[in-house]
């Protein structure tokens, strides 16, 4: 996607460094962080300078990748498995992670320079995926939608495209009016600083909305469609996402709003039977108790917006049934969230 007129992607490989935008700094910076190492690289998953379920298996992947590089000939063996402790440690929910690290991993037991290629193979159909995620929903928008999203899974959550934000890209491309209602999603606030620096850069009507509004607009009949992505999809259709989706779940179904899940083949899970097997990451407290921005000096800092003294359970994902979704818009078309269509799914392989 363009930034400034000029092409990026949310990650890629140079050598023996891997580039990733700096997420924490926008919307009001834009910056490119350089991780050096393989522990660099897991300190930015880590910290959120990448996010993002596809952004973060990419970034995996070229962090198993360093590991293969940096290995000393003597403790090569010990080296590469105590380095693919530390990248599954990141992040625990995201599929995407685990899927690109175990790929990379098998193609290095072959060459360092098989696991070079994997990790840069494992990115671009990380891109091609989310394309043709584009390009499959954009068939479910209409003339004229108002679209509601949740958290990002824009080209920023993704090597290029997105999930959720595909099909509106096509859309939008493809002449279709289309208007955004932009979850603010706390505690990280990807959405108003995220998705909506996103549809700015690509110039979508968009409004950012507060977190609990969603229920208001779609009883009014305001929300014609609502998409998100995901981090996990379990065998029987059940949707680990960013916490606040399973009750956007619920309102939808109960005021007759049809809910997709826009998610690659790599977001599945089957060893996860249902979203009770999927682990779910509990963060630390500051995130919910601290914002961050721009203060006078034009420096962005962090300040407290809670009550001194408070502590805070901050749960960085739910669970969303299968029963609430409508459909999940994967890169080989739209299936139902069920084990049936997710099985012929990966038959089709």
């Amino acid at each position: 996607m363009k930034v400034n007129n000029r092409e990026y992607r949310t990650v890629w490989m140079e050598g023996n460094v891997v580039f990733m935008i700096e997420q924490n700094l926008l919307p009001f910076e834009f910056s490119i962080y350089e991780a050096r190492t393989c522990l660099n690289t897991c300190h930015a998953i880590r910290t959120m300078i990448i996010r993002g379920a596809g952004a973060i298996g990419a970034a995996a992947g070229f962090a198993m990748a360093q590991a293969f590089l940096e290995a000393p000939r003597k403790e090569f063996t010990d080296h590469i498995e105590r380095a693919r402790k530390q990248i599954e440690s990141t992040r625990p929910t995201a599929r995407n992670l685990f899927y690109a690290v175990e790929k990379v991993y098998d193609a290095g037991r072959k060459s360092v320079a098989a696991a070079v290629e994997k990790a840069r193979e494992i990115a671009d159909a990380d891109a091609n995926d989310s394309r043709m995620i584009g390009q499959y929903g954009n068939d479910l928008i209409r003339d004229g939608s108002r679209i509601e999203t949740h958290c990002n899974a824009g080209w920023l959550a993704f090597v290029d495209y997105g999930t959720a934000l595909s099909p509106i890209y096509f859309a939008h491309e493809t002449g279709k009016n289309v208007f955004v209602y932009v979850d603010e999603t706390r505690p990280r606030s990807q959405g108003a600083r995220l998705t909506a620096w996103e549809l700015n850069q690509a110039g979508i009507p968009h409004t950012i909305i507060p977190d609990n509004s969603g229920a208001f607009l779609m009883s009014e009949g305001r929300v014609d469609i609502m998409i998100t992505g995901a981090d996990r999809i379990a065998a029987n259709g059940d949707v680990a996402n960013k916490i606040g989706t399973l009750e956007k779940a619920v309102v939808a179904r109960e005021f007759g709003v049809p809910f997709y899940i826009a998610a690659p083949t790599s977001t599945f899970d089957r060893s996860c039977r249902s979203g009770s097997d999927i682990e779910i990451e509990e963060r630390d407290e500051n995130e919910v108790l601290y914002q961050s921005g721009p203060v006078r000096s034009g420096r962005i800092e962090e300040i407290l917006v809670a009550s001194p003294g408070s502590g805070a359970l901050n749960i960085a994902f739910d669970v969303t049934p299968a029963k609430y979704i409508t459909g999940i818009i994967t890169e080989k078309g739209i299936i139902r969230p069920d084990e049936n269509d997710i099985r012929a799914l990966f038959d089709d392989k």
